[in-house]
Protein backbone atom coordinates (compact mmCIF):
# COMPACT_ATOMS: atom_id res chain seq x y z
CA UNK A 1 0.00 0.00 0.00
CA UNK A 2 2.83 2.38 0.87
CA UNK A 3 4.48 1.70 -2.45
CA UNK A 4 1.28 2.52 -4.31
CA UNK A 5 0.92 5.81 -2.43
CA UNK A 6 4.53 6.65 -3.11
CA UNK A 7 4.13 5.93 -6.84
CA UNK A 8 0.96 8.06 -6.95
CA UNK A 9 2.74 10.90 -5.16
CA UNK A 10 5.65 10.77 -7.59
CA UNK A 11 3.35 10.80 -10.60
CA UNK A 12 1.28 13.73 -9.33
CA UNK A 13 4.29 15.84 -8.45
CA UNK A 14 5.90 15.19 -11.83
CA UNK A 15 3.29 17.40 -13.48
CA UNK A 16 3.20 19.98 -10.72
CA UNK A 17 4.97 22.59 -12.81
CA UNK A 18 2.82 22.04 -15.93
CA UNK A 19 0.23 24.63 -17.03
CA UNK A 20 -3.30 24.28 -15.67
CA UNK A 21 -6.38 25.02 -17.80
CA UNK A 22 -10.02 25.23 -16.82
CA UNK A 23 -13.01 24.61 -19.13
CA UNK A 24 -16.61 23.55 -19.05
CA UNK A 25 -17.53 20.32 -20.85
CA UNK A 26 -20.72 19.61 -22.81
CA UNK A 27 -22.55 18.44 -19.67
CA UNK A 28 -21.80 21.75 -17.87
CA UNK A 29 -19.21 20.38 -15.49
CA UNK A 30 -15.99 22.26 -14.78
CA UNK A 31 -12.94 20.32 -15.88
CA UNK A 32 -9.22 20.95 -15.18
CA UNK A 33 -6.36 19.65 -17.24
CA UNK A 34 -2.92 20.56 -18.47
CA UNK A 35 -4.20 20.46 -22.09
CA UNK A 36 -7.83 21.24 -22.96
CA UNK A 37 -9.58 19.18 -25.67
CA UNK A 38 -9.69 20.65 -29.18
CA UNK A 39 -12.57 23.04 -29.95
CA UNK A 40 -13.23 23.97 -26.33
CA UNK A 41 -12.65 27.46 -24.99
CA UNK A 42 -10.40 27.14 -21.91
CA UNK A 43 -9.02 29.70 -19.52
CA UNK A 44 -5.48 29.37 -18.22
CA UNK A 45 -5.35 28.96 -14.45
CA UNK A 46 -1.62 28.64 -14.19
CA UNK A 47 0.82 29.19 -17.00
CA UNK A 48 3.21 26.55 -18.13
CA UNK A 49 6.78 27.19 -17.14
CA UNK A 50 8.79 29.25 -19.57
CA UNK A 51 11.09 27.18 -21.71
CA UNK A 52 14.63 27.07 -20.45
CA UNK A 53 16.73 29.77 -22.02
CA UNK A 54 19.41 28.68 -24.37
CA UNK A 55 22.63 28.09 -22.50
CA UNK A 56 25.33 30.67 -23.03
CA UNK A 57 27.69 29.74 -25.75
CA UNK A 58 30.31 27.66 -24.03
CA UNK A 59 33.91 28.47 -24.68
CA UNK A 60 35.99 26.09 -26.66
CA UNK A 61 38.67 24.01 -25.06
CA UNK A 62 41.40 26.20 -26.55
CA UNK A 63 39.82 29.40 -25.18
CA UNK A 64 39.40 27.90 -21.70
CA UNK A 65 42.97 26.63 -21.77
CA UNK A 66 44.24 30.07 -22.82
CA UNK A 67 42.30 31.75 -20.01
CA UNK A 68 43.64 29.24 -17.51
CA UNK A 69 47.20 29.77 -18.72
CA UNK A 70 46.78 33.55 -18.50
CA UNK A 71 45.39 33.28 -14.96
CA UNK A 72 48.26 31.04 -13.89
CA UNK A 73 50.78 33.44 -15.39
CA UNK A 74 49.28 36.48 -13.67
CA UNK A 75 49.18 34.58 -10.37
CA UNK A 76 52.82 33.58 -10.76
CA UNK A 77 53.80 37.17 -11.58
CA UNK A 78 51.94 38.45 -8.53
CA UNK A 79 53.68 35.88 -6.31
CA UNK A 80 57.06 36.76 -7.79
CA UNK A 81 56.41 40.46 -7.26
CA UNK A 82 55.40 39.86 -3.65
CA UNK A 83 58.52 37.75 -3.06
CA UNK A 84 60.73 40.45 -4.61
CA UNK A 85 59.10 43.13 -2.46
CA UNK A 86 59.60 40.99 0.65
CA UNK A 87 63.27 40.46 -0.24
CA UNK A 88 63.73 44.22 -0.77
CA UNK A 89 62.12 44.95 2.60
CA UNK A 90 64.40 42.46 4.34
CA UNK A 91 67.47 43.91 2.60
CA UNK A 92 66.52 47.44 3.63
CA UNK A 93 66.01 46.31 7.22
CA UNK A 94 69.40 44.53 7.31
CA UNK A 95 71.14 47.58 5.82
CA UNK A 96 69.46 49.83 8.39
CA UNK A 97 70.58 47.65 11.29
CA UNK A 98 74.14 47.46 9.92
CA UNK A 99 74.34 51.25 9.51
CA UNK A 100 73.03 51.82 13.04
CA UNK A 101 75.56 49.39 14.51
CA UNK A 102 78.40 50.99 12.56
CA UNK A 103 77.38 54.45 13.81
CA UNK A 104 77.23 53.23 17.41
CA UNK A 105 80.69 51.71 17.16
CA UNK A 106 82.08 54.92 15.66
CA UNK A 107 80.52 57.06 18.40
CA UNK A 108 81.95 55.02 21.27
CA UNK A 109 84.79 56.51 23.25
CA UNK A 110 88.17 55.07 22.60
CA UNK A 111 90.42 54.59 19.66
CA UNK A 112 89.33 52.65 16.57
CA UNK A 113 91.80 50.14 15.25
CA UNK A 114 91.80 48.71 11.72
CA UNK A 115 93.98 46.16 10.04
CA UNK A 116 95.19 46.67 6.49
CA UNK A 117 95.83 44.06 3.77
CA UNK A 118 99.23 43.20 5.21
CA UNK A 119 97.71 42.57 8.63
CA UNK A 120 99.27 45.64 10.18
CA UNK A 121 97.37 47.55 12.82
CA UNK A 122 96.33 51.15 12.09
CA UNK A 123 94.53 53.71 14.28
CA UNK A 124 91.69 55.75 12.71
CA UNK A 125 92.31 59.51 13.00
CA UNK A 126 89.65 61.81 14.51
CA UNK A 127 88.91 63.64 11.23
CA UNK A 128 88.43 60.30 9.39
CA UNK A 129 86.23 59.12 12.26
CA UNK A 130 83.96 62.20 12.00
CA UNK A 131 83.78 61.71 8.22
CA UNK A 132 82.71 58.06 8.71
CA UNK A 133 80.09 59.14 11.27
CA UNK A 134 78.61 61.55 8.70
CA UNK A 135 78.60 58.79 6.08
CA UNK A 136 76.85 56.34 8.43
CA UNK A 137 74.21 58.95 9.29
CA UNK A 138 73.50 59.33 5.57
CA UNK A 139 73.21 55.56 5.27
CA UNK A 140 70.76 55.49 8.19
CA UNK A 141 68.63 58.15 6.48
CA UNK A 142 68.75 56.14 3.27
CA UNK A 143 67.87 52.70 4.72
CA UNK A 144 65.86 53.42 7.88
CA UNK A 145 62.60 54.85 6.64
Amino acid sequence: MKRLLFALLVLTTANADAGLNKWIDERGKVQYSDQPPAGVEASAMRGAPAPASAPAASKSYVEREAELKKARQSKAEAAESAAQQQANTETEKANCIAAQQALRSLQQDGRIVEYDEKGERRFVADDERSQRIATERQEIEKWCK
